[in-house]
C-alpha cells in the first residue's frame, strides 16, 4: 500500500489522458488541467490543419485497452483521432478531473514545509494558486508556437499578405485563388502544400533549407511499419550501452547492414523520383532516422511532379511588395505565407533556475528514460518521449511515473544512477549518434523496442511480445501486447 497523493495533470493532449488514466487507476487525487476548451492537444480541431492524418497505422496509434474504430482507415484523419481521444476519455471517466480553459502560469516549489510544487492557475475567474504532491507535465513537444518573422513582414501584411503558423492554416479557403508559399520541410509542411493545391491555389512553393529521406505509407507496396517497426530493422541502428559482444556481432553483419540501407535508399529515391526533383539527401538513412524523418504526403511527388508544387532550397530572407525573397535570391510572389516552422521545446512555467536543471547548454534535456529528472523531484514528464508511436509511448511513461513516484518499480532507481544514466545517454547522443539529439533528445525513434523495453523491464514485466523468436523480431510493436504486459505487472493500489 502507497499513500494517496494529490497530483497536477498539465495538459489534455494524448499525453494528459494517458496520465490521468495511469494516476486515477492507481487511486491518487488527480486534477488536470488545459488551457483549450477542448481535450486533444494537436488533435483538438481548431488546431488541426486541413487534411490531416497520423502518420503511424492505426494499430501502432491507439492506447493498449481501445483499439481505433475497425471503419477507420489505415491512417486516421485529425477529426476521427479527435473523437476516438473523446470516446476515450469518456469510457474511463477522465473528463470529471479536468478543467479546461484553464492556464498554468507559474510552478514553484511549496512553501509550507511540504514536499511538492505550488501552481498558479488562470481561468475566466481570475487567478488562483493550489498545492499538489507531485506534477505531470503533459504538454508534450507541440503547444508553444515557434513564431519567426523576417523583414519587410509587416508591410506585406498591410499590403494585403497573409502570414500564419502552420497551426493557423485551418480552412481550405485561406488557399483558394491565392499564391501559397509554404516554408518549411516537414510533413506538416507538405500536408499544407498539397491541400493548397487541391483547394484552388493559383500557385504553390516549398521553400525547405535540406533535403531529407521521406518514407512513404507503403514502401515497394508494403505498408512501411512492415519494413521499419522491428526489432531486427532496429538493431542496425547504433543504439545505447552495447556490450562486448554486441559490438563484435555488429563489425560482423556490417556490410549486410549496409547493403541493406543502401538497398532502401535505392529503392526511395526510384519510387519517389527524389534524383528528378533534387532531392536526393547528403546522409545516409541510418545516420539520419528519428523523429524528424517525414513520412510522405500522398500527393506530394504528383504534385511536383505536374508542376503544381514547385521546391526552392533555402529559406526566406525578406519580404518585398507582393514578394518573398529568398536566401538565395529567388523571387516568388505571394498572398499567404504559411510557416510550417514547428514548435518550442520548454516548461515556460517552470522557475528558470529549474529549467536551468533541466536543459543542456546545447538543448538537450535531461531526463532518466525521458521521463523524470532526479534535480526536480516530485515531478515528471509525460509525452516528452516522441516517437512514432506517441500513444503507446505516452501510455507506457505514464504507467512508469506513477510506478516512480510510489516507490513501485521493480526497479526503482537511486537519483545517483539516475545522472549516470543522464550522463551516458547525453554522451551517446552528442558523440555518437548525433540524429538522437533532435527535438533536445526527446526523441525516442527508432529505437522503439528497445525505450518500450526498458520501460517494462523496470516496472517488472516481461520485455518479449511473442514465444516464436521470429515473429519476435519481424513483427511490429501492436498495442494490445504491451495492455498484457501492463496488466502483469505487480499490483497496489493507494490507500
Amino acid at each position: 500500500m502507497v499513500d494517496k497523493k494529490s497530483v497536477a495533470v498539465i495538459g489534455g493532449g494524448i499525453s494528459g489522458l494517458a496520465a490521468v488514466k495511469a494516476f486515477k487507476e492507481r487511486g491518487h487525487d488527480v486534477k488536470a488541467f488545459e488551457r483549450s476548451h477542448d481535450f486533444g492537444g494537436v488533435w483538438e480541431l481548431s488546431r488541426s490543419y486541413p487534411e490531416v492524418q497520423t502518420q503511424s497505422p492505426k494499430d501502432l496509434y491507439c492506447f493498449t485497452d481501445q483499439p481505433m474504430p475497425d471503419d477507420y482507415p489505415e491512417w486516421p484523419k485529425g477529426p476521427q483521432v479527435h473523437a476516438y481521444l473523446k470516446s476515450y476519455a469518456d469510457k474511463h471517466g477522465l473528463g470529471e478531473h479536468f478543467s479546461l480553459k484553464t492556464n498554468v502560469i507559474a510552478m514553484t516549489r511549496r512553501t509550507d514545509g511540504k514536499s511538492g510544487w505550488t501552481l498558479v492557475l488562470e481561468d475566466d475567474s481570475g487567478e488562483r494558486s493550489e498545492d499538489f504532491d507531485f506534477v505531470a507535465v503533459a504538454t508534450g513537444q507541440f503547444s508553444e508556437k515557434n513564431i519567426i518573422s523576417h523583414e519587410g513582414q509587416e508591410a506585406f501584411i498591410a499590403g494585403g499578405g497573409q502570414v500564419m503558423h502552420s497551426s493557423e492554416y485551418t480552412d481550405p479557403a485561406q488557399a483558394s485563388g491565392k499564391r501559397v508559399v509554404v516554408l518549411g520541410g516537414s510533413k506538416s509542411a507538405t500536408d499544407i502544400a498539397v491541400n493548397a493545391v487541391n483547394n484552388g491555389a493559383t500557385s504553390v512553393h516549398l521553400v525547405y533549407r535540406e533535403n531529407v529521406w521521406r518514407v512513404p505509407y507503403f514502401v515497394g507496396g508494403i505498408n512501411f511499419k512492415h519494413l521499419l517497426y522491428m526489432r531486427a530493422q532496429e538493431d542496425q541502428f547504433n543504439g545505447w550501452d552495447i556490450t562486448p559482444v554486441g559490438n563484435v556481432i555488429r563489425t560482423i553483419v556490417k556490410p549486410l547492414v549496409w547493403a541493406n540501407f543502401r538497398g532502401l535508399e535505392t529503392l526511395l529515391k526510384l519510387q519517389l523520383g527524389l534524383k528528378k526533383h533534387g532531392m536526393v539527401p547528403d546522409t545516409p538513412i541510418e545516420k539520419e532516422a528519428s523523429c524528424a524523418l517525414p513520412i510522405v504526403t500522398p500527393g506530394f511527388f504528383e504534385a511536383l511532379n505536374a508542376g503544381k508544387i514547385v521546391p526552392v532550397r533555402g529559406s526566406f530572407d525578406y519580404y518585398e511588395g507582393d514578394e518573398i525573397v529568398m536566401t538565395g535570391g529567388e523571387r516568388v510572389g505571394a498572398d499567404v505565407a504559411v510557416l510550417a516552422v514547428g514548435w518550442k521545446l520548454g516548461v515556460p512555467f517552470l522557475p528558470e533556475e529549474d529549467r536551468e536543471k533541466l536543459v543542456e547548454f546545447d538543448g538537450q534535456y535531461r531526463v532518466y528514460r525521458l521521463a523524470v529528472n532526479p534535480d526536480l523531484p516530485d515531478m515528471g514528464f509525460v509525452g516528452f518521449n516522441s516517437s512514432f508511436c506517441t500513444v503507446l509511448s505516452a501510455e507506457l511513461v505514464a504507467n512508469w511515473l506513477v510506478r516512480f513516484m510510489d516507490g513501485q518499480l521493480a526497479r526503482q532507481p537511486s537519483a545517483s544512477e539516475m545522472t549516470e544514466n543522464i550522463e551516458r545517454m547525453l554522451h551517446w547522443r552528442r558523440q555518437e549518434r548525433p540524429a538522437a539529439k533532435v527535438y533536445g533528445g526527446l526523441c525516442a525513434a527508432p529505437f522503439h523496442f528497445r525505450h518500450f523495453d526498458e520501460l517494462l523491464a523496470d516496472m517488472g514485466a516481461g520485455v518479449r511480445r511473442r514465444s516464436n523468436p521470429l515473429a519476435e523480431q519481424f513483427g511490429y510493436p501492436k498495442a494490445p501486447d504491451y495492455g498484457r504486459f501492463l496488466a502483469s505487472t505487480p499490483n497496489y493500489s493507494a490507500e
